[in-house]
């Protein structure tokens, strides 16, 4: 089949990948110029499922409610919520139920460990350098952290994550460069984690399916799908001036037919589907991107991995010779108001841990929405309109979801039977916006 995939992050990407590899001809749009230039730029970079789990959680609202305005809060509200926000935090709450938590929670895993392997497995066959790490430490700081990790502990033993609680002298083993000043109690070691350059992979990934015959429109912005008995017609608006190669004349936007479409499109999603009335809001994440610096004689210099500190919800992960630091999540927002106070705190976690490790004036920040869900869970499969489909709604862990996402999304258009149940990550389980039960 002909097959078009509207959006180029990395579940667009990995989408691409999985079609071509069961023998469609697939066509990517995309409105910017390059691949993983959005929400994909520049993310934590995680690859670990025992870390991958549904924001509405049993307790969110508490934890949530109880810093709200605190200086280094890892939640924070940038404006009073719109209707449609408000909704959505209502939904969110209604999904904190334990039970549905606890669904919610171990089909994340399922998908991602599958994912994970699939990454693995693209990186090898494909030769993709992504900087890529291994192991996750996550730090607690004191009593406090240790005492609210334990919960979240047993649900990962009886999950059968591969973890290990150790003590302080144990985590300046895993990390030896972690400054010796600031207070550690313990750590939670995940071996079997892994981390690495998301848009790295995306873009060797795109070089890689170019070479096989994937067309990718850059310059490209979707504005609607016409969907007919004989096909999907693309209608997309073509932006010359930014450099988008077309045979269309200018004045008219370029249309393509399709035998099938693939939204991945994160935010663009329900203004293409407005029948599906998908929930999605935007979560916005914000990252610091610093190179390490070189000292003779200090070859430990900042984290050789990845790392989390669990107080400020703040992730810090070693890529090649550049070191992220990661976090917050801002709640009606924009995409491009960068606040300062979630910045300081990504700079004060990274003082406290490795304060002489980076170069701070060559510092790239970064700010995305992350496209979530209230009950957190993507959207994965068929839309109810024939020969559309979705893959969107990842949230924070779009990187972490990408490879798995993209296999079970292919496996349920060919008509196969999918690795993952795709029963939780079904688009129509929202109706109107509201979840079904």
């Amino acid at each position: 089949m002909r097959v078009a995939v509207i959006g180029a992050g990395i579940v667009g990407v990995t989408t691409a990948h999985a079609l071509h590899e069961d023998g469609h001809e697939v066509t990517v749009f995309e409105r910017q110029g390059s691949v993983a230039t959005e929400s994909s730029f520049a993310n934590a970079g995680w690859l670990a499922p025992g870390y991958v789990t549904p924001w509405a959680a049993p307790g969110m609202l508490r934890k949530v409610a109880g810093q709200w305005f605190q200086r280094d809060a890892a939640v924070r509200l940038a404006g009073l919520p719109g209707p449609a926000l408000a909704r959505w935090l209502w939904r969110w709450w209604r999904a904190c139920a334990p039970r549905t938590y606890a669904v919610n929670r171990g089909a994340m895993l399922a998908l991602a460990r599958d994912s994970l392997q699939r990454t693995q497995a693209i990186a090898t066959a494909q030769g993709i350098e992504h900087e890529h790490g291994r192991g996750v430490l996550v730090l607690l700081r004191g009593e406090a952290e240790l005492a609210q990790s334990r919960p979240g502990l047993k649900v990962l033993a009886e999950l059968g994550v591969n973890f290990h609680l150790v003590g302080e002298e144990q985590c300046r083993q895993i990390e030896p460069a972690l400054d010796a000043g600031t207070a550690l109690k313990a750590g939670i070691h995940l071996p079997d984690a892994e981390s690495g350059n998301c848009r790295q992979f995306a873009l060797e990934l795109k070089g890689v399916l170019q070479k096989v015959g994937v067309a990718f429109r850059f310059h490209h912005a979707v504005t609607r799908l016409e969907t007919e008995a004989s096909g999907i017609t693309v209608h997309a608006a073509a932006d010359t001036a930014a450099g988008a190669v077309t045979t269309y004349p200018e004045s008219t936007p370029a249309q393509e037919r399709f035998d099938a479409v693939v939204v991945c499109a994160a935010m663009g999603a329900p203004a293409l589907l407005p029948a599906l009335r998908l929930p999605l809001q935007p979560v916005y994440g914000y990252s610091v991107t610093l190179p390490v610096r070189r000292h003779d004689g200090y070859p430990d210099l900042g984290p050789r991995a990845a790392l989390m500190d669990e107080r400020y919800k703040v992730a810090i992960t070693r890529l090649g010779d550049r070191v992220r630091v990661a976090g917050s999540a801002e709640l009606a927002g924009d995409p491009v108001s960068l606040r300062d106070a979630p910045l300081a705190t990504l700079y004060r976690v990274l003082q406290d841990w490795f304060p002489s490790a980076t170069r701070q004036s060559s510092a790239q920040t970064w700010k995305g929405a992350r496209p979530m869900l209230p009950d957190g869970p993507p959207a994965i499969g068929a839309t109810g309109t024939p020969g559309v489909w979705i893959n969107t709604g990842h949230g924070s862990s779009g990187w972490a979801l990408a490879c798995g996402s993209a296999r079970l999304l292919a496996d349920q258009l060919a008509g196969r039977s999918p690795a993952v149940d795709p029963t939780p990550f079904s688009p129509v389980r929202w109706h109107g916006g509201q979840r079904r039960a």
